[in-house]
């Protein structure tokens, strides 16, 4: 346990640096802003394409895989939901809730993090979980939350949420690493090393973005955001590795499962809360308290799948 937690240190105290420069205003909201835009689109994007096109689909996609977590998560969101509604909350607010308690900031520290602490093989289950996070479970929210809002689910609602995951940087530089190495493309040596350079700026980026966004969130509404981050933490992993055993998944790949389960609330659950005006504050507290318990958390679960 003390090996793990000593090797995840390093990817913590990059948050940490990243936090105390926003606290200090040395780096203000607007550079993190402009940070993550380029981590996003550039550096993360370079890394993705990098991981995929050293892969095929059917590295990617195993189907006893994409069903123990497709179940293991849905059975989180259900009590997230759940648990929402007989606290009397909204239709939005609930699956925004939901939302927030089954979903890992696995695009800008899983993968960084990750692959470097379980080994390469870990690119494809951890592309895998970042995949069905954004396609299925994000579409789930909007749709419910737009839906919710109008009253009504209409076709414009799924051409617009068709258009978004096309533009997702993420998602298209996934397609196209899985298609370069699908048609089975040459790799030009300076092709390689520029996006092998991009992308190495990633991980740094990414973790110091994530602190430096931290340093603007403050710890309001306690008791729902203890109640997610609980839920994001411990209830997500758990019912995942449950899951895994169910359908029979092969235990490394259950191992990197559950460790992406582990992380915390992903920083884009409080893009969507902001950007539809639900519940902002309560997703922006619980990935502040997820962020700070993962510091353990995360390392307990990686020594665990990794010792059995």
């Amino acid at each position: 346990m003390l090996a793990i937690f000593l090797k995840t240190l390093p990817f913590f105290a990059l948050i940490g640096l990243g936090w105390g420069a926003g606290r200090l205003r040395f780096f203000p909201p607007e550079a993190t802003a402009w940070l993550t835009r380029f981590v996003f689109y550039f550096a993360l994007s370079a890394m993705l394409f990098r991981f995929s096109a050293t892969l095929s689909l059917g590295d990617l996609f195993n189907a006893p895989f994409v069903l123990a977590y497709l179940c293991g998560s849905g059975l989180v969101w259900a009590l997230g939901m759940a648990v929402a509604r007989v606290r009397r909350l909204p239709l939005a607010e609930a699956a925004m809730e939901a939302h927030t308690g089954m979903t890992g900031n696995t695009g800008f520290l899983g993968v960084p993090m990750l692959v470097v602490l379980l080994g390469p093989a870990a690119v494809g289950p951890v592309l895998m979980v970042l995949a069905i996070d954004l396609i299925v479970f994000s579409s789930l929210v909007t749709l419910l939350v737009t839906g919710a809002r109008h009253g009504r689910v209409s076709g414009a609602m799924f051409g617009a949420l068709t258009l978004g995951l096309v533009k997702n940087p993420m998602i298209v530089s996934m397609l196209a690493g899985l298609a370069w190495a699908g048609l089975h493309l040459p790799t030009p040596g300076p092709l390689m090393e520029f996006v092998t350079l991009l992308g190495a700026a990633a991980t740094p980026g990414a973790l110091f973005a994530i602190g430096a966004s931290l340093a603007e969130r403050s710890a309001e509404r306690l008791r729902p955001a203890i109640w997610l981050s609980s839920a994001k933490l411990v209830l997500h992993p758990l019912a995942v590795a449950v899951a895994a055993w169910a359908f029979g998944v092969e235990p490394y790949a259950a191992g990197v499962m559950v460790a992406a389960a582990a992380l915390p609330v992903a920083g884009n659950v409080y893009i969507l809360a902001s950007h539809y005006g639900v519940a902002p504050q309560r997703v922006s507290a619980s990935i502040l308290i997820s962020t700070v318990f993962s510091i353990l958390t995360v390392p307990a679960v990686i020594a665990w799948v990794t010792a059995s």
